[in-house]
């Protein structure tokens, strides 16, 4: 047997990989949730109706299908608790990823220019958060703002503010968790298109006559945009659907679509709407992906 066709095998093989592992541990679960989408509520176990049994014969598994509908989408549409939850959950999607973007984006801008031997430093920096345990950071954030927790005694000892301010349950502390929890998710992408950039290009921007700002905004910002939109998207689809955060800092007055996917499963046990609402999630999520991808495209096309 030939060293080609030894080495080919193997390549075949981490070359279906892929595949196999979306087919089983995506596909097969998104047919589970697109059907118990379709299905009916049920006081029984599962909690939904009609339940497939691949035993009952052809005519039985045609009924089956036949009792599918979509109500379950329309529900979603026509109920203004579902839709404010979404708008809710874009709303503070786009508004804490555009936070994490300006606070990450001069570190990581930072970081790229230090010498050689401190970069691994400040990566380090930014990348110990990971080895506490999330649930405890959002715990010890839930005392850095309580009512006489360190930050108030911070700003009272500045003189920065008079009587101690309510922070617990309001949307700023939500926005404070967010940012603080996914700012290694902006700063990781954006450091690492920024570190290869050529400092040349700025170089001769430079001699060629343009003010330091033009210089970022003609030649490093356009360069890095690769960083920005993976460091974009890394927060913003995960923080769509975020429930913890939500759940212990922000208030119970508007729920994100998380809490209202953990209320419909866990204590409605209407897993029909829930499965309904995370299809639509997903859909979604799908378009930014899409989005970014057709970005690419076009600047590989240009750049040829």
């Amino acid at each position: 047997m030939s060293s080609r066709r030894i080495f080919a095998r193997p390549a075949r093989f981490a070359a279906i990989a892929p595949y196999v592992w979306m087919v089983l541990f995506f596909l097969v679960p998104f047919a589970f949730v697109l059907k118990i989408s379709l299905s009916l509520t049920a006081i029984a176990q599962p909690p939904y109706e009609p339940v497939f049994d691949l035993m009952a014969g052809w005519d039985a598994l045609k009924a089956a299908f036949a009792a599918l509908s979509i109500d379950n989408f329309k529900l979603l549409v026509s109920d203004d608790i579902y839709v404010f939850a979404y708008v809710r959950s874009l709303t503070v999607a786009v508004t804490a990823t555009a936070l994490l973007l300006l606070i990450g984006y001069p570190i990581a801008y930072g970081m790229a220019r230090l010498p050689k031997s401190w970069q691994a430093v400040a990566m380090v920096l930014v990348i110990v958060p990971f080895w506490t345990s999330f649930l405890i950071r959002i715990y010890a954030w839930i005392n850095i703002l309580q009512h006489d927790g360190l930050l108030n005694q911070i700003l009272l000892a500045l003189h920065l503010v008079s009587q101690p301010l309510v922070w617990l349950s309001t949307d700023s502390a939500m926005y404070i968790g967010i940012v603080y929890s996914y700012l290694p998710f902006m700063i990781l992408p954006l450091y690492a298109t920024l570190a290869k950039m050529e400092p040349a290009l700025e170089e001769a921007a430079g001699d060629l006559g343009a003010p330091p700002w033009q210089v970022f905004w003609l030649v490093t910002f356009p360069l890095s945009l690769p960083g920005v939109g993976a460091g974009v998207l890394l927060c913003f689809i995960p923080i769509v659907g975020e429930f913890v955060i939500p759940d212990l800092l922000a208030g119970s007055n508007s729920l994100m679509i998380g809490q209202t996917l953990w209320l419909e499963f866990f204590t409605n046990k209407d897993w029909p709407v829930a499965s309904a609402a995370a299809i639509v999630l997903l859909v979604v999520l799908l378009m930014p992906l899409l989005l970014y991808e057709r970005l690419q495209k076009r600047q590989l096309e240009q750049g040829r």
